[in-house]
């Protein structure tokens, strides 16, 4: 997510912004041929702006686990400090490995913090390559646990692989993190705030797109179709389709703002964060529940 939009929320915070107009606005979603049906909403749940504005997780290791959320309030005091200001959307690993993205306002890496499933956090420091996008909005953990996927800000053409961190024995925090390859993607996409896998060489991702030219819609969810599994050696393609635009409902008019996304693959439901505009963004921003068919 760009520095706007956390901008925005500090502002709502401060009592900054002004109160928008209080007509009832409920966009429909429209749905392309073919796609019909794939992710029906089934449910939501409100999103708190300071601790669920940006991203989601399940966790399966250790059994029982809540889900994890992160917004700005979840950042820690010692993070913040050292200018790592803003965490997107984080992912677990099947075996109980945690991991946060981070960025900062300016410089030339980005952060990903990393939580063992004893609890003990560690934090590894990647160099941006050349022509790198500064912005680490999500990070998806593949399902054989060794590989992690990344994105940048803007309309892209590519998903960034890594050696997940603290899992992927070649990792060290004392080491830059590299990147290891690439997913080579069939259609752009744009402002993509999440991905999670929901299957082995399958992707379920949000993107915040507010234009439309794309795919016909804004704010759509996407589906990526790996030509293989991601193994850090080469890079693989990747097969885009939109499946539906997500919901965008409130009591406030404006820019809605898609963010992180979860597939669970225990009760395969999938969550999806929207924060409303506006004032809004304090009362009735969701987390959409949505089922396969």
């Amino acid at each position: 997510m760009p520095a706007s939009a956390r901008q925005r929320c500090h502002a709502v915070l401060a009592g900054l912004v002004t109160l928008a107009t209080a007509a009832v606005v409920s966009l429909a979603a429209p749905v392309p041929a073919g796609a019909a049906d794939l992710w029906t909403e089934t449910g939501s749940d409100r999103a708190d702006p300071l601790t669920e504005s940006q991203g989601l997780t399940s966790v399966e290791v250790p059994a029982n686990s809540p889900n994890h959320y992160t917004g700005i309030g979840t950042i820690p005091l010692g993070v913040s400090s050292r200018g790592w200001n803003h965490v997107g959307d984080p992912d677990a690993s099947y075996n109980g490995y945690y991991i946060e993205p981070y960025q900062r306002d300016s410089g030339n890496s980005k952060m990903f913090r990393v939580q063992a499933p004893g609890g003990a956090w560690t934090e590894y420091v990647h160099t941006l390559g050349a022509g790198e996008a500064l912005n680490n909005s999500w990070d998806a953990i593949s399902p054989d646990g060794q590989w992690m996927l990344s994105g940048e800000w803007g309309t892209m053409t590519r998903l960034l692989v890594f050696p997940t961190p603290g899992v992927n024995p070649s990792t060290s925090p004392s080491a830059n993190l590299p990147q290891a390859s690439a997913v080579r993607l069939d259609h752009a996409v744009r402002d993509v705030q999440g991905c999670d896998f929901s299957g082995p060489t399958t992707l379920l991702c949000s993107s915040d797109d507010p234009e439309g030219s794309l795919f016909g819609f804004t704010k759509p969810l996407l589906q990526i179709d790996l030509s293989a599994a991601p193994n850090g050696t080469a890079d693989v393609s990747g097969h885009v389709t939109a499946l539906r635009q997500l919901p965008l409902r409130s009591s406030c008019s404006g820019a809605f703002e898609a963010e992180g996304i979860d597939y669970d693959r225990r009760s395969a439901v999938l969550r999806v964060i929207v924060v409303s505009p506006g004032f809004c963004v304090l009362t009735d921003s969701k987390t959409y529940k949505f089922a396969r068919g």
